[in-house]
C-alpha cells in the first residue's frame, strides 16, 4: 500500500512527467524523495520523513540548510539591485566586494577572481584561461590537460573530457581532444610497494614528456578526488607534481569545487600541502548551495598577462550571469558565518572526531579502507580485505539501506582498473553538524553495512 500523503504523490506523478533531472534514469525517480525543507543536517520530505544529509545534499550545503541569514541577504540584494550585466564597462559591489574576499582567503599568489554559476562551468573557464595565456605568450600549441583517473571536473564538454569517470562519457562521446588521464595518487590500489605520491606524479611528467612539453598547457587536480571516492593524495604528491610543473613550464589548475570553503579544515585544500596552484576553480561552498555560484582565481602572473593585452587579444570568454550581484551578496554573508562561527577550525576537529568514528567499522569484513580529511570522508568496501577484491554491488544495497533507515549518502560505484576498486561510501556532512548526528551516520551506516551482508 502506497503510505503516499496525496500532495506527495502529486508532486512525484509531475516530476515523473515534466522534469529531467541531472544523471537521469526513470526508474530511480518511481519512488523519488520530494524534499519540502531543511534545518542544520536534516532534510525532510513531502511525505513528512526527516533524513540526515550525511553529505551536504551534493558536497555543498557546508554550513547546512536553513540558514535565514542567507534569505535576508539575497532579498536585500534584490530589493536593491536584483542583476546588471558585468560586461565590460560595467560592474556591481557585491561581485567586487566577494572577488576581494576570496582573493584574501586564497593563496597568496593569487590576484583575481572570474565568476561562473557552476564548477562544469567554472573547469570549463580556467581550461579557456591556460590556452589564452600561452597563445598571449607566443605558445599556441600549448593546449592539451592532463587529468587523473577517478577525476571529477565537471559534463559540459571540455570539462567532461577532463573528468575520468567512463560512464559519463558512454552516451556523449567522443570526447574533445587534447584531454588525457593519467594514474591517480591512490595509496590504498597503489601497485607495488613504491610511494603513490611520488609515484602519481612522475606519471604526470611522463605525459608530458610523452607528449611533448611544449604542447601542453596544463594539469588540472582536485586536492582531495571526491566523486571518484574521496581519495587523499600522500603528502608527496602535490609538492613534486608543482615541481614538474614549473620544470616543464606546464600550468597547475587546482579543482577546489568540493574541497574549497572550510571543507578539508582549510579554507582551500592545497593548503594541506603548502602547494600553490596557477590557477584555481571553485564552486559549491561559496554560496553553501543555497544560490549557484562558481568561479576562477588566477595567478597574479597569469592577471599581468590579462591585463597586458592588447585590443585584438582580449579575453573574449563571457556568461550573462558572471558576478551576478545576488548571488555574490548570498557567496558574502556565507563567509562571513564561515568566519563568525569558527567553521573551518571546526571542520577539522569535528572531521577527525567523524573518522574516527566510522575507522571503529574497519572490523567489519567488507569494508576495506576508511579514508579521510577535514569533513570529507569515504569507505570502500571490498569482497576479501586480504585481496582487496573489489566488492560491486554491495554499496548500492547499502546507500539503499541507510536510507530506509534515514540516512543520506552517496556511492562511488566500484571502478574497473587500472587500479580497479570497490564500491566506496562517501562523505561529506555540513560542517557544524552536531556531535550527536555525526555518531548516529556512524551507526546507521555500520548497521546497513551488516544488514545486507
Amino acid at each position: 500500500m502506497n503510505d503516499l500523503m496525496p500532495d506527495s504523490e502529486l508532486l512525484l506523478a509531475t516530476d515523473q512527467r515534466h522534469l529531467i533531472h541531472p544523471l537521469h534514469f526513470a526508474k530511480d525517480h518511481a519512488t523519488a524523495k520530494v524534499f519540502v525543507s531543511g534545518e542544520g543536517a536534516i532534510l525532510r520530505t513531502a511525505d513528512g520523513r526527516e533524513y540526515i544529509d550525511a553529505l551536504s545534499s551534493l558536497w555543498n550545503v557546508n554550513i547546512g540548510h536553513g540558514r535565514k541569514e542567507l534569505a535576508t541577504a539575497a532579498a536585500a540584494q534584490m530589493e536593491k539591485l536584483a542583476y546588471a550585466s558585468a560586461y565590460a564597462g560595467f560592474s556591481n559591489e557585491p561581485a567586487i566586494r566577494l572577488a576581494e574576499k576570496i582573493v584574501s582567503l586564497a593563496y597568496d599568489n593569487m590576484a583575481a577572481v572570474y565568476f561562473t554559476t557552476s564548477g562544469s562551468e567554472s573547469n570549463e573557464s580556467a581550461f579557456k584561461f591556460a590556452r589564452y595565456h600561452w597563445k598571449r605568450l607566443g605558445k599556441p600549441n600549448k593546449v592539451k590537460v592532463i587529468s587523473r583517473r577517478y577525476g571529477y571536473h565537471g559534463v559540459t564538454l571540455a570539462s567532461m573530457s577532463a573528468t575520468s569517470l567512463p560512464n559519463y562519457h558512454k552516451m556523449f562521446g567522443p570526447t574533445v581532444a587534447e584531454f588525457l588521464q593519467v594514474a591517480p595518487p591512490y595509496p590504498y590500489r597503489w601497485p607495488g610497494n613504491g610511494d603513490a605520491g611520488i609515484g602519481a606524479a612522475d606519471a604526470v611528467e611522463e605525459a608530458i614528456l610523452a607528449e611533448g612539453a611544449d604542447t601542453i598547457a596544463a594539469v588540472i587536480a582536485e586536492p582531495v578526488m571526491g566523486s571518484g571516492g574521496v581519495i587523499v593524495p600522500p603528502a608527496t604528491y602535490f609538492p613534486r607534481l608543482r615541481e614538474i610543473c614549473d620544470r616543464h613550464n606546464v600550468l597547475l589548475i587546482a579543482d577546489e569545487v568540493i574541497t574549497g570553503f572550510g571543507r578539508t579544515g582549510e579554507w582551500f585544500g592545497m593548503g594541506h600541502w603548502n602547494t600553490k596552484p596557477d590557477l584555481m576553480s571553485f564552486a559549491k561552498g561559496v554560496t553553501s548551495g543555497y544560490l549557484p555560484l562558481g568561479g576562477v582565481i588566477i595567478s597574479k602572473h597569469m592577471h599581468q598577462v590579462l591585463l597586458d593585452a592588447p585590443a585584438d587579444e582580449k579575453f573574449m570568454h563571457a556568461a550573462t550571469y558572471s558576478g551576478h550581484p545576488v548571488c555574490c551578496a548570498v557567496g558574502l554573508a556565507n563567509i562571513d558565518i564561515m568566519e563568525k562561527e569558527g567553521m573551518v577550525e571546526r571542520a577539522q576537529v569535528q572531521g577527525d572526531r567523524f573518522r574516527a568514528g566510522l575507522e571503529t567499522l574497519a572490523t567489519l569484513p567488507n569494508v576495506g579502507e576508511v579514508r579521510g580529511i577535514g569533513m570529507l570522508a569515504a569507505i570502500e568496501l571490498v569482497e576479501d580485505k586480504g585481496s582487496k577484491a573489489p566488492a560491486k554491488g554491495l554499496g548500492a544495497r547499502v546507500v539503499a539501506e541507510a536510507a530506509n533507515r534515514g540516512v543520506i549518502l552517496r556511492l562511488r560505484a566500484a571502478a574497473d582498473g587500472p587500479p580497479a576498486s570497490g564500491d566506496t561510501l562517501c562523505f561529506a556532512p555540513p560542517l557544524p553538524t552536531p556531535e550527536a548526528t555525526l555518531d548516529r551516520i556512524v551507526q546507521i551506516v555500520g548497521e546497513s553495512i551488516q544488514a545486507v551482508t
